[in-house]
């Protein structure tokens, strides 16, 4: 390959101006031109793109969000357009692509190799909801921005002796709310992988203030229900009145962490060798420590499973 091109899809996460770095560079050392697609799957099907040099990634690996924006463009399911993309890419000059993105991202990139369009995709999700990867890019920034947050709201919570509801994102995986939980030391967790007990929840929080506790924090995943939804329940429940605070988006954004920086910079040159070896309808991951590449297929045929061992050991610890 002589050309191959890089967009980002979906919902952004810290990391993914890292792995755009990557791969102009990867490619770059390996002779092959990078082009720059803007605003994912939409600027495919337009053709929205310009050639990424050196220069033009540099200074981009310590900032959040994407340098080649981000869209969702359900328009792109359709045959139609997938076709009209392709034929674009090729009056560029374009012989392979890395989409770094989410399940939907995947998808896309199935349908175009399935067309015969090379393609690679790279996990770029806060929720690190992609199975076949144990971690995704800007899960850790994620995770820690949710933790220091936390780590506030305690603050607040033990100075006026209140009970908070912190609500975090996660539609269909529970990761953040596990993790950050577990982390922060939340009295209860709730996510959309395992059924919670309200009677349960109660007996903890009464549980704390039998010997002498003030304070509480339970964490949800937006998945499960909302934090007004749970404060409301709780109150009706058992008269415990909470405090609410919803994160929301500033879980997205920031400078990613060490970690999710070498995430996307193995990810990112993983994807261009895979390309450049002439494979494609392949998603690069990492487990047990080590870089890998399987089917594209298996990442959204298969379901994310959240580490229920980190589930079991948050109530432990938080008696």
């Amino acid at each position: 390959m002589k050309r191959i091109a890089v967009l980002t899809s979906g919902g952004d996460s810290p990391g993914m101006n890292a792995a755009i770095r990557a791969v102009v560079r990867k490619a770059n050392f390996h002779g092959v031109e990078v082009m720059g697609i803007y605003h994912g799957y939409e600027g495919f099907i337009e053709g929205r793109m310009e050639l990424l040099d050196l220069g033009s990634v540099g200074g981009i690996i310590q900032r959040g969000g994407t340098k080649l924006f981000s869209s969702r463009c359900p328009k792109f399911k359709e045959e139609q357009y997938q076709l009209q993309g392709i034929e674009k890419m090729r009056e560029a000059g374009v012989e392979g692509l890395v989409v770094i993105g989410g399940d939907g991202s995947y998808r896309g990139a199935m349908e175009l190799t399935k067309k015969g369009f090379p393609s690679v995709g790279v996990p770029g999700t806060i929720d690190n909801d992609i199975p076949g990867t144990e971690y995704t890019i800007g899960f850790d920034t994620a995770l820690n921005t949710v933790i220091e947050s936390i780590d506030k709201i305690r603050d607040t919570a033990t100075s006026h002796e209140n009970s908070f509801v912190v609500e975090v994102m996660g539609r269909d995986a529970g990761d953040i709310a596990l993790w950050a939980g577990l982390a922060a030391g939340a009295e209860s967790i709730l996510i959309p992988e395992e059924e919670f007990d309200i009677d349960d929840i109660v007996a903890r929080i009464e549980h704390g203030i039998a010997r002498g506790k003030k304070h509480s924090i339970i964490i949800v995943a937006e998945g499960v229900m909302a934090g007004n939804e749970l404060a409301k329940i709780l109150n009706e429940k058992a008269n415990i009145t909470t405090r609410v605070s919803v994160l929301g988006h500033i879980q997205r954004g920031g400078s990613p962490s060490a970690r999710d920086r070498v995430l996307a910079g193995q990810f990112g040159a993983k994807a261009v060798e895979v390309l450049l070896e002439g494979r494609s309808g392949r998603a690069v991951g990492i487990k047990n420590h080590q870089l890998y590449d399987y089917d594209l297929e298996e990442a959204f045929s298969n379901k994310h499973k959240a580490d229920l061992s980190l589930y079991t050991l948050s109530k432990e610890l938080s008696i």
